[in-house]
């Protein structure tokens, strides 16, 4: 279970904050689970990222002024906009509310891993997490599991994670997973 030695603290006037401290919490909780957590696409959007900030740099530092290099300041703006519309695309298609990707456990007959989604709308306590299939096509992706909750319930007053009641949540939610898994088999 998670150290108490350094309690997480959250603004509660502050949404953003609340749903920061949760999702990290989450995180370490489906990774001490057993499953490890899958950085392909995170790495996928930061070497996009550099490939649009080495087109910026590029253009801003290119060594001819501009009379003579228009031509070739219309093909980084072109570079920068395709390649920030790839970013906003995986953003869009792959990731959405995504907090957490990762592999199947260790030892796993499950061929795929998990997808961790979660969400708090703006001027609600209602928070919603959802685990599912990293791979819902897969043959062995099993159908989500979510629940929706008050973030009153894992807070104090002053703002403090309990984070025993929120651990229990969650590692309920993982369990019901994995019991979705076997039921389908």
């Amino acid at each position: 279970m998670a150290s108490t030695k350094n309690p997480k603290k959250a603004n509660l006037l502050d949404h953003n904050s609340i749903k920061h401290i949760l999702d990290e919490s989450v995180n370490e909780i489906v990774t001490s689970k057993g499953y490890p957590e899958d950085v392909r696409m995170s790495n996928i959007r930061l070497l996009i990222g550099m490939i649009i900030i080495a087109v910026a740099l590029l253009a801003q530092f290119y060594k001819k002024k501009f009379p003579e290099n228009k031509n070739f300041l219309i093909g980084c703006i072109v570079l920068y906009i395709v390649f920030n519309g790839i970013l906003q695309m995986i953003i869009y298609m792959k990731e959405k509310n995504a907090i957490l990707f990762t592999y199947p456990p260790t030892g796993a007959f499950n061929t795929t891993g998990l997808v961790v989604t979660s969400k708090l709308p703006r001027f609600s306590d209602m928070y919603t997490l959802i685990i599912g299939s990293a791979d819902p096509q897969s043959i062995s992706a099993k159908p989500p599991v979510e629940f929706t909750k008050t973030v009153t319930q894992w807070f104090t007053k002053d703002g403090v994670l309990v984070e025993g009641l929120f651990w229990k949540d969650v590692e309920g939610l993982i369990n019901e997973y994995a019991k979705e898994a076997k039921k389908s088999k």
